[in-house]
């Protein structure tokens, strides 16, 4: 369907593809992998025709239909967020829009002298809009809509109110709508709870056409995809399986490079003996310029790239009293809308609360009184004896010093510790090398938010409040944080939407369900979440297995 052969592709200095070649068939659902600045973003312009490779070709049939879902949101205003879902449907979003138009014109007096062309061309594009199922598009929107978590107020109301994240949906749901043969997905799952991140794993997976994606979600991966393709020094290298999978072969396959490399080495090195040793005797003088030419007519091994994934001993806490948080008969509302009523919740040492509910439950709002950052309306909610709190959540990334770079921060922020540890904190958190002396300013989302949770684990408080510490975290920095929050010796009470996190953390879950978090809807679950899928059978409240 589309392949790409041969393709070069270069930067500057940067090469970015050497002949590298790529097929992606109809029907197939490929993952695409590979570092940041790898060549993924790139790969995608290619394919629809933002950009030219330096030499190769791009072949792509000229009536295949192509969605692009890609993270620069552009601007969205003047409609509602119904209508802005159906414009990017393709040819019946087209449609849709000269029908409504041609409906205006058939209203309009001014425009009486062309009525008959108004009305041969409304029958013209009723008749293709009923033919390609049209009438049923705005059901599907909704129903799009729906699954990625908009009411249906809000899918009425004016898509300039949204904030750039439901902004985000509303752009997802276009090319979703648009039933492409090909969907190129970048980041499908930033922006959505795990509600509508389980939703859009059932469209996908009974989505017909083909799928090539990248995700930072590796469940969300695992699910969906049967093809790996990984961009790696400037190839790409495909793998038939699931991330697993992939990330075993790909093991595997290092290691059988390692022992090859080595092998080679101890050929040259032995070839390089005998040549050194009787390179001034005249009797071996043809056998040295035999072997001379012999190796370098030998196609060199390369080493592996590593993968190295910094790992960090965060630092043991101070102990805290037993209980850590208590919350009793607390009532919020925000104007008519009541989000608690009557809500209590005991939080001890050492559990690991994961909070789960869907949009409007009152998730952050939780999160938020038990911060201080926002005081309940009635009820108390009193925070233990000899407590430090660390409170992440995305305003945390106000308080970075946008003049400073990365390692100045954390030079500010922690004076009289060696430039040696700070740079390994930094590199646990995926700042290596001269990523350190990057201005904050010039910061990714994802990035200010890895700096962010370094500054607050590298001496971690013994209560740790998390909103959506994972989002924008890269799968290897995502899988350190894992591994050493495993290892926290604290409490933790957090909203994650990433099952990875949910699974390796949550030792007590609290479902927050129904309109509000009222205590009848409350849901506490004293074991941990994974064995909370298992007797109640949902990753999620209101999602059935």
């Amino acid at each position: 369907m589309i392949s790409l052969s041969n393709i070069n592709k270069q930067y500057g200095k940067q090469l970015v593809f050497v002949d590298a070649s790529f097929q992606l068939n109809p029907g197939e659902k490929v993952g695409l992998v590979g570092p940041n600045g790898a060549g993924k973003t790139t790969l995608f312009r290619m394919i629809v025709g933002e950009e030219a490779p330096d030499e190769g070709e791009v072949s792509v049939p000229k009536k295949v239909t192509i969605g692009y879902f890609r993270q620069d949101v552009e601007e969205m205003q003047g409609r509602s967020v119904l209508d802005e879902a159906i414009a990017g449907s393709g040819r019946l979003g087209d449609l849709h829009h000269e029908l409504e138009a041609l409906q205006h014109a058939l209203g309009d007096p001014e425009r009486a002298d062309e009525m008959d062309r108004v009305l041969a061309r409304f029958g013209e594009v009723q008749e293709e809009y009923e033919h390609l199922g049209g009438y049923s598009l705005e059901a599907q929107a909704r129903e799009v809509l729906h699954g990625l978590g908009f009411e249906d107020d809000q899918i009425d109301g004016d898509v300039g109110a949204l904030s750039g994240g439901w902004k985000m949906r509303v752009a997802l749901a276009r090319v979703l709508l648009g039933r492409p043969d090909v969907l190129l997905m970048d980041e499908p799952t930033n922006h959505l709870d795990i509600e509508s991140i389980i939703w859009l794993e059932h469209f996908l997976k009974s989505y017909e056409g083909a799928l090539l994606m990248t995700s930072h979600d590796r469940e969300f991966m695992n699910r969906i995809v049967g093809k790996i393709a990984e961009i790696d020094s400037g190839e790409i290298i495909t793998y038939s399986g699931d991330y697993d999978f992939y990330e075993r072969e790909r093991d595997i396959r290092e290691a059988n490079q390692q022992a090859a490399f080595a092998r080679q080495q101890a050929m040259l090195a032995k070839e390089q003996r005998f040549i050194d040793r009787f390179r001034t005797h005249a009797a071996k003088a043809a056998q040295v310029q035999s072997r001379i030419k012999a190796l370098d007519k030998i196609e060199k091994i390369e080493l592996p790239k590593k993968r190295h994934v910094v790992k960090f001993e965060f630092r043991t806490p101070p102990r805290s009293g037993d209980q850590v948080a208590v919350i009793e008969d607390v009532y919020k509302s925000y104007g008519p809308r009541v989000i608690y009523e009557g809500f209590s919740l005991t939080v001890r040492r050492g559990e690991r609360w994961a909070v789960m509910g869907k949009n409007g439950a009152g998730k952050t709002t939780l999160l938020k009184m038990i911060a201080g950052a926002t005081t309940p309306d009635a009820g108390t909610v009193r925070l233990g004896a000899s407590l430090t709190m660390g409170y992440f959540a995305q305003q945390s990334l106000d308080v970075l010093n946008a003049e400073l770079t990365v390692i100045e921060q954390l030079q500010q922020d922690f004076p009289q510790e060696g430039l040696g540890t700070l740079r390994t904190l930094a590199g646990a958190f995926q700042f290596s090398g001269d990523d350190v002396d990057k201005p904050i300013r010039a910061l990714s989302g994802g990035e200010k938010s890895r700096l962010a949770m370094a500054r607050m684990l590298f001496n971690p408080p013994n209560f740790l409040v998390l909103d959506e510490p994972t989002n924008h975290l890269d799968l290897a920095t995502k899988e350190m944080l894992v591994e050493a929050l495993h290892e926290f010796e604290g409490t933790m009470i957090f909203v994650s939407h990433d099952r990875t996190f949910l699974r390796g953390l949550g030792s007590r879950v609290l479902e927050l369900g129904g309109e509000s978090g009222r205590d009848r809807h409350a849901v506490v679950y004293p074991g941990s979440y994974v064995e909370y899928v298992e007797k109640l059978g949902h990753e999620a409240p209101g999602i059935y297995a």
